[in-house]
Protein backbone atom coordinates (compact mmCIF):
# COMPACT_ATOMS: atom_id res chain seq x y z
CA UNK A 1 0.00 0.00 0.00
CA UNK A 2 1.25 3.39 -0.87
CA UNK A 3 1.65 5.94 1.59
CA UNK A 4 1.07 9.91 0.88
CA UNK A 5 4.11 11.64 2.30
CA UNK A 6 5.26 14.99 2.25
CA UNK A 7 6.23 15.84 -1.64
CA UNK A 8 9.71 16.71 0.17
CA UNK A 9 10.88 13.76 0.60
CA UNK A 10 10.48 11.94 -3.21
CA UNK A 11 11.51 8.47 -3.34
CA UNK A 12 14.85 8.25 -2.12
CA UNK A 13 14.84 5.12 0.49
CA UNK A 14 16.78 7.63 2.80
CA UNK A 15 14.72 10.56 2.69
CA UNK A 16 11.84 8.41 3.17
CA UNK A 17 12.80 6.90 6.47
CA UNK A 18 13.97 9.93 7.62
CA UNK A 19 10.63 11.50 7.06
CA UNK A 20 8.43 8.45 8.04
CA UNK A 21 10.37 8.01 11.78
CA UNK A 22 12.12 11.58 12.48
CA UNK A 23 11.08 14.43 11.02
CA UNK A 24 8.74 16.34 13.17
CA UNK A 25 8.66 13.71 16.11
CA UNK A 26 9.44 15.75 19.21
CA UNK A 27 12.54 15.40 21.04
CA UNK A 28 13.01 16.40 24.55
CA UNK A 29 16.12 14.92 24.79
CA UNK A 30 19.58 16.80 25.08
CA UNK A 31 21.81 14.69 23.20
CA UNK A 32 19.49 14.29 20.19
CA UNK A 33 18.74 17.49 20.18
CA UNK A 34 22.39 18.64 20.12
CA UNK A 35 22.84 15.91 17.14
CA UNK A 36 20.43 17.98 14.94
CA UNK A 37 21.42 21.31 16.11
CA UNK A 38 25.06 20.23 14.38
CA UNK A 39 23.50 18.24 11.47
CA UNK A 40 20.95 21.45 10.57
CA UNK A 41 24.07 23.92 10.92
CA UNK A 42 26.71 21.65 8.22
CA UNK A 43 23.28 21.73 6.26
CA UNK A 44 23.11 25.49 5.86
CA UNK A 45 23.59 26.19 2.46
CA UNK A 46 22.92 22.49 0.99
CA UNK A 47 20.58 19.87 0.48
CA UNK A 48 19.10 17.87 3.75
CA UNK A 49 19.49 14.59 1.88
CA UNK A 50 23.35 15.18 1.52
CA UNK A 51 23.72 15.60 5.26
CA UNK A 52 21.42 12.49 5.73
CA UNK A 53 24.00 10.52 3.42
CA UNK A 54 26.95 11.58 5.63
CA UNK A 55 24.81 11.20 9.12
CA UNK A 56 26.71 8.37 10.28
CA UNK A 57 30.37 10.05 8.76
CA UNK A 58 29.22 12.73 10.95
CA UNK A 59 28.47 10.60 14.24
CA UNK A 60 32.03 9.14 13.90
CA UNK A 61 33.64 12.34 13.39
CA UNK A 62 31.98 14.15 15.94
CA UNK A 63 32.05 11.22 18.96
CA UNK A 64 28.68 10.42 18.36
CA UNK A 65 27.84 13.73 18.76
CA UNK A 66 28.90 14.07 22.06
CA UNK A 67 28.41 17.57 23.28
CA UNK A 68 30.99 17.28 26.39
CA UNK A 69 33.94 15.74 23.96
CA UNK A 70 33.29 18.36 21.26
CA UNK A 71 33.11 21.27 23.94
CA UNK A 72 37.09 20.08 24.81
CA UNK A 73 38.33 19.89 20.83
CA UNK A 74 41.53 20.99 20.67
CA UNK A 75 43.72 22.25 17.45
CA UNK A 76 44.92 18.84 16.34
CA UNK A 77 41.19 17.64 16.44
CA UNK A 78 40.09 20.38 13.99
CA UNK A 79 42.89 19.73 11.88
CA UNK A 80 41.83 16.10 12.11
CA UNK A 81 38.25 17.31 11.39
CA UNK A 82 38.99 19.76 8.35
CA UNK A 83 40.91 16.56 6.37
CA UNK A 84 37.63 14.17 7.13
CA UNK A 85 36.59 13.71 3.71
CA UNK A 86 33.32 11.64 5.51
CA UNK A 87 31.77 14.92 6.13
CA UNK A 88 31.60 18.76 5.12
CA UNK A 89 34.93 20.28 5.52
CA UNK A 90 33.74 23.61 6.10
CA UNK A 91 36.21 25.31 8.44
CA UNK A 92 33.55 27.93 10.07
CA UNK A 93 30.90 25.33 10.70
CA UNK A 94 33.26 23.12 12.71
CA UNK A 95 34.74 25.64 14.84
CA UNK A 96 30.95 26.53 15.22
CA UNK A 97 30.22 22.91 15.92
CA UNK A 98 32.79 23.17 19.08
CA UNK A 99 31.90 26.33 20.40
CA UNK A 100 28.18 25.82 20.27
CA UNK A 101 29.19 22.47 22.06
CA UNK A 102 30.59 24.79 25.24
CA UNK A 103 27.19 27.27 24.77
CA UNK A 104 25.41 23.87 25.00
CA UNK A 105 26.37 23.28 28.03
CA UNK A 106 26.20 26.73 29.50
CA UNK A 107 22.61 26.73 28.44
CA UNK A 108 21.66 23.89 30.19
CA UNK A 109 23.55 24.74 33.57
CA UNK A 110 21.29 27.90 33.32
CA UNK A 111 18.25 25.61 32.49
CA UNK A 112 18.39 22.79 33.97
CA UNK A 113 18.53 20.95 30.19
CA UNK A 114 18.30 22.21 26.72
CA UNK A 115 15.41 20.73 26.47
CA UNK A 116 13.69 23.05 28.55
CA UNK A 117 15.59 25.86 27.25
CA UNK A 118 14.24 24.61 23.55
CA UNK A 119 10.66 23.77 24.40
CA UNK A 120 10.15 26.69 26.84
CA UNK A 121 9.66 28.42 23.40
CA UNK A 122 6.44 26.65 22.62
CA UNK A 123 5.04 26.01 26.14
CA UNK A 124 6.47 22.45 25.89
CA UNK A 125 4.31 21.44 22.85
CA UNK A 126 4.59 21.21 19.23
CA UNK A 127 3.14 23.68 17.17
CA UNK A 128 0.88 21.84 14.60
CA UNK A 129 0.48 23.86 11.24
CA UNK A 130 -2.13 22.87 8.83
CA UNK A 131 -0.42 23.07 5.42
CA UNK A 132 -2.13 21.72 2.20
CA UNK A 133 1.20 22.17 0.33
CA UNK A 134 4.55 22.57 0.87
CA UNK A 135 4.32 25.69 -0.74
CA UNK A 136 2.65 26.72 2.48
CA UNK A 137 5.23 25.87 4.88
CA UNK A 138 7.67 28.75 5.89
CA UNK A 139 11.53 28.56 5.83
CA UNK A 140 11.38 31.00 8.97
CA UNK A 141 8.82 32.23 11.62
CA UNK A 142 8.29 34.87 14.16
CA UNK A 143 9.55 32.10 16.67
CA UNK A 144 12.17 30.93 14.86
CA UNK A 145 13.91 34.45 15.06
CA UNK A 146 13.17 34.98 18.28
CA UNK A 147 15.10 31.81 19.11
CA UNK A 148 17.89 32.21 16.34
CA UNK A 149 18.64 35.81 18.33
CA UNK A 150 18.46 34.33 21.66
CA UNK A 151 20.80 31.36 20.95
CA UNK A 152 23.26 34.03 18.83
CA UNK A 153 23.10 35.99 22.31
CA UNK A 154 24.25 32.88 24.08
CA UNK A 155 27.05 32.39 21.44
CA UNK A 156 25.65 29.87 19.24
CA UNK A 157 27.08 30.13 15.87
CA UNK A 158 25.49 29.13 12.15
CA UNK A 159 22.00 29.95 14.01
CA UNK A 160 19.91 32.09 11.31
CA UNK A 161 16.19 31.66 11.38
CA UNK A 162 16.40 29.35 8.26
CA UNK A 163 18.65 26.57 10.01
CA UNK A 164 16.31 27.01 13.78
CA UNK A 165 13.17 26.72 11.44
CA UNK A 166 14.15 23.69 10.15
CA UNK A 167 15.80 22.40 13.50
CA UNK A 168 12.42 22.88 14.69
CA UNK A 169 10.80 20.85 12.14
CA UNK A 170 13.29 18.30 12.44
CA UNK A 171 12.87 17.83 16.25
CA UNK A 172 9.24 18.08 16.20
CA UNK A 173 9.03 21.81 18.07
CA UNK A 174 6.76 22.50 14.74
CA UNK A 175 4.36 19.74 12.95
CA UNK A 176 4.49 20.57 9.33
CA UNK A 177 3.63 17.93 7.92
CA UNK A 178 0.80 18.67 4.74
CA UNK A 179 -2.60 17.42 6.05
CA UNK A 180 -2.78 14.70 3.01
CA UNK A 181 0.79 12.89 4.55
CA UNK A 182 0.46 9.82 7.08
CA UNK A 183 2.54 11.00 9.47
CA UNK A 184 -0.04 14.34 9.99
CA UNK A 185 -1.60 13.16 12.59
CA UNK A 186 0.68 10.23 14.18
CA UNK A 187 3.02 12.74 15.41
Amino acid sequence: MNKTRCNWCGTDPLYMEYHDSEWGVPVYDDAKLFEFLILETFQAGLSWITILRKRENFRVAFDNFNYKKIAKYNETKFEELIQNAGIIRNKLKIKATISNAVAFIEVQKEFGSFSNYIWNFTNGKPIKNNPKTLKEVPATTELSDIISKDLKKRGFKFVGSTVIYAHMQATGMVNDHIIDCFRYNEV
